[in-house]
């Protein structure tokens, strides 16, 4: 999901999946009125929003096989439906394609909506009815991923060697994330690879016997979490047909469609690379039995959750199975049985979840990725991703705890992203190579213990900002605003000179933003219940923050004032603090 800001139906991108609007009586007027338009599932249909250059609102209805044909049917002056589908996905009933509603308070509004949606659907859960039930616990622990230290060379004495500098250094990992590189690139079978399992012959050999043996060596670093990686699929290219321990899964070569609307909004390597060679996709039959087997055998070896990647792929591959909407929900409804079946606390992250038909799905699930990857190598991405975890977790916040993906430590933009973590809600968890950290980073986001200091909330931008372009327009600042126990916390960001879209095909000029100034107030933190009076003004270059503790004045008798501020030295200090 990407933000976009604008002030008419034609600024509106396709595949839309929430408008928000501000409206008010007059031009002087200090009142707004907020309405939002969430486009819905309905059946084995999803529908989307998106604007025309007559400056009108498109309704786009389909069941996701892409055709060259679409048919727009007039419903009156403002408002237009768009089919496009599979043949093979009909309906003879209207269609309910858009839930629309007001209010005078931009966050309740987008709660209440959910809510209502919740109860109507039945599909999904919000976030806090998992948080009654379980939240995943790494959330409060700082994690490690391998990603970037290694990307598919992860290797077993790398990852110890990873969690050794970061004991050292007084800021332990208590949950890692094994990523991509474990096992095989299409698999053949659902088990580690050489680098993790001992073949015969190897008596010598420093490689552990199995996975269950490297997981209990590296138990001795305290390790409260282990996850791994593995794709919705299996492996990106998902199976191998045919191979003696596959065959059971019955999994068939599909090549995705790329649709018009998804290449219009992003162009992604992966995706090319499985169009080319293919996905061996498994039987939706027998999707239940694959994912109990792969989980059933992590779980045999203390392997405590997962990471499951690539969710958006099956919006490319429904030609034949049902439709997108259908073949999400049967894939979504066995992945989170086995979980349960598999793995206690809940235990995993989605990641590329974030189109309509996942995210309405999302019954059990409370972690999910709220952002495109972080890129450490492209300059013009790094302030935008800030942005987008704030903006999409207005809704995406309401349904999972948003996770915002990996960042190191030694990087230019590294305190950027750490204060965005210390305020967002989420889960910490950094992708340092071994020995290479910073840790006055580190020990502002992290306890001695492990921990860490999260705020209640996803992590949303100031009611100020909401309708502001943060990343483009060359004058705006963010704001991201959250609550702790007895605090609130707002953090500013100068985001501007950023890439606006992803896009392979439209020429980009970094323009260099000037410093920026803008008021940071208790006033940005929403539902504070004491008085909120004053401001201070903050300037700010390019890729720089701040982060400000919004603390109750408690009066004890005349004279004697007190405010709670908590750890000075965190960035998000007033976590610490469980009562005053």
């Amino acid at each position: 999901m990407i933000p976009r800001t604008g002030s008419s139906a034609s600024d509106i991108p396709l595949e839309t999946q929430m408008l928000l609007l501000e409206a008010r009586q007059g031009p002087t007027s200090s009142q707004s009125t907020y309405i939002i338009f969430l486009p819905v599932l309905d059946g084995n249909f999803r529908s989307s929003l998106q604007g025309n250059s007559s400056d009108e609102l498109e309704f786009c209805v389909e069941s996701g096989y892409y055709s060259s044909i679409m048919m727009t049917l007039r419903i009156h002056d403002f408002f237009f439906l768009s089919l496009i589908g599979d043949p093979a996905v009909v309906t003879s009933e209207s269609l309910k394609a858009v839930f629309v509603n007001y209010g005078d308070h931009p966050f309740d509004l987008v709660k209440d909506s959910m809510m209502i949606l919740e109860k109507r659907f039945g599909t999904f859960a919000l976030r806090e009815t998992k948080q009654a039930m379980q939240t995943p616990g790494m959330l409060d622990w700082f994690g490690w991923c391998t990603w970037d230290a290694f990307y598919s060379d992860v290797n077993p004495q790398g990852i110890k060697d990873g969690l050794m500098s970061l004991s050292q250094g007084g800021t332990p990992a208590r949950f890692l994330l094994i990523d991509d590189g474990w096992f095989g690139s299409r698999l053949a079978n659902i088990k580690e690879n050489k680098k993790f399992r001992r073949i015969a012959n190897e008596a010598n050999s420093k490689t552990p016997s199995d996975l269950k043996q490297f997981i209990s060596d590296i138990r001795t670093f305290d390790l409260k979490y282990v996850y791994v990686w593995h794709a919705l699929p299996g492996y990106w290219g998902g199976l191998v047909p045919n191979a003696v321990a596959t065959k059971n899964y019955d999994p068939k070569l599909r090549y995705p469609i790329l649709s018009p609307v998804y290449l219009a909004n992003m162009r992604d390597i992966s995706m090319d690379s499985m169009g080319k060679y293919g996905i061996g996709l498994v039987d939706p039959d027998k999707i239940s039995q694959f994912y109990d087997d792969l989980h059933g055998y992590l779980a045999s070896q203390d392997v405590d959750g997962v990471k499951v990647d690539a969710q958006k792929i099956l919006e490319t591959i429904s030609a034949g199975l049902g439709g997108r909407v259908s073949l999400t929900r049967r894939f979504q409804r066995a992945l989170e049985g086995s979980i349960a079946a598999n793995f206690s606390d809940n235990s995993i992250i989605c990641c590329m979840a974030q189109s309509t038909d996942s995210i309405y799905h999302l019954k059990q699930s409370a972690v999910s990725r709220a952002s495109d990857d972080f890129y450490p190598k492209e300059p013009t991405t790094w302030a935008r991703h800030v942005a987008a975890v704030a903006f999409n977790s207005i809704l995406h916040g309401e349904l999972v705890v948003p996770d915002p993906n990996i960042v190191s430590t030694l990087h230019d933009a590294a305190e950027f992203h750490a204060v965005a973590r210390a305020v967002g809600g989420c889960g910490v968890y950094v992708c340092d190579k071994p020995g290479r950290h910073d840790f006055k980073i580190l020990q502002r986001l992290v306890l001695p213990d492990g921990s860490v200091l999260r705020a209640k909330y996803p992590g949303r931008p100031s009611r100020d900002c909401l309708f502001t372009d943060p990343v483009t327009d060359g004058k705006s600042l963010l704001k991201i605003w959250n609550l702790n126990k007895c605090t609130g916390v707002i953090a500013i960001f100068n985001c501007q000179g950023s890439r606006p879209v992803p896009s392979t095909n439209k020429a980009f000029q970094m323009v260099t933003s000037s410093e920026l100034s803008g008021q940071v107030s208790p006033a940005c933190v929403e539902y504070l219940e004491e008085p909120m009076e004053g401001s201070l003004n903050v300037a700010l270059k390019p890729l720089e923050c701040d982060v400000f503790t919004v603390s109750p004045i408690k009066v004890y008798c005349e004279g004697i004032e007190f405010a709670a501020i908590g750890l000075m030295n965190m960035y998000n200090s007033g976590g610490a603090l469980e009562c005053v």
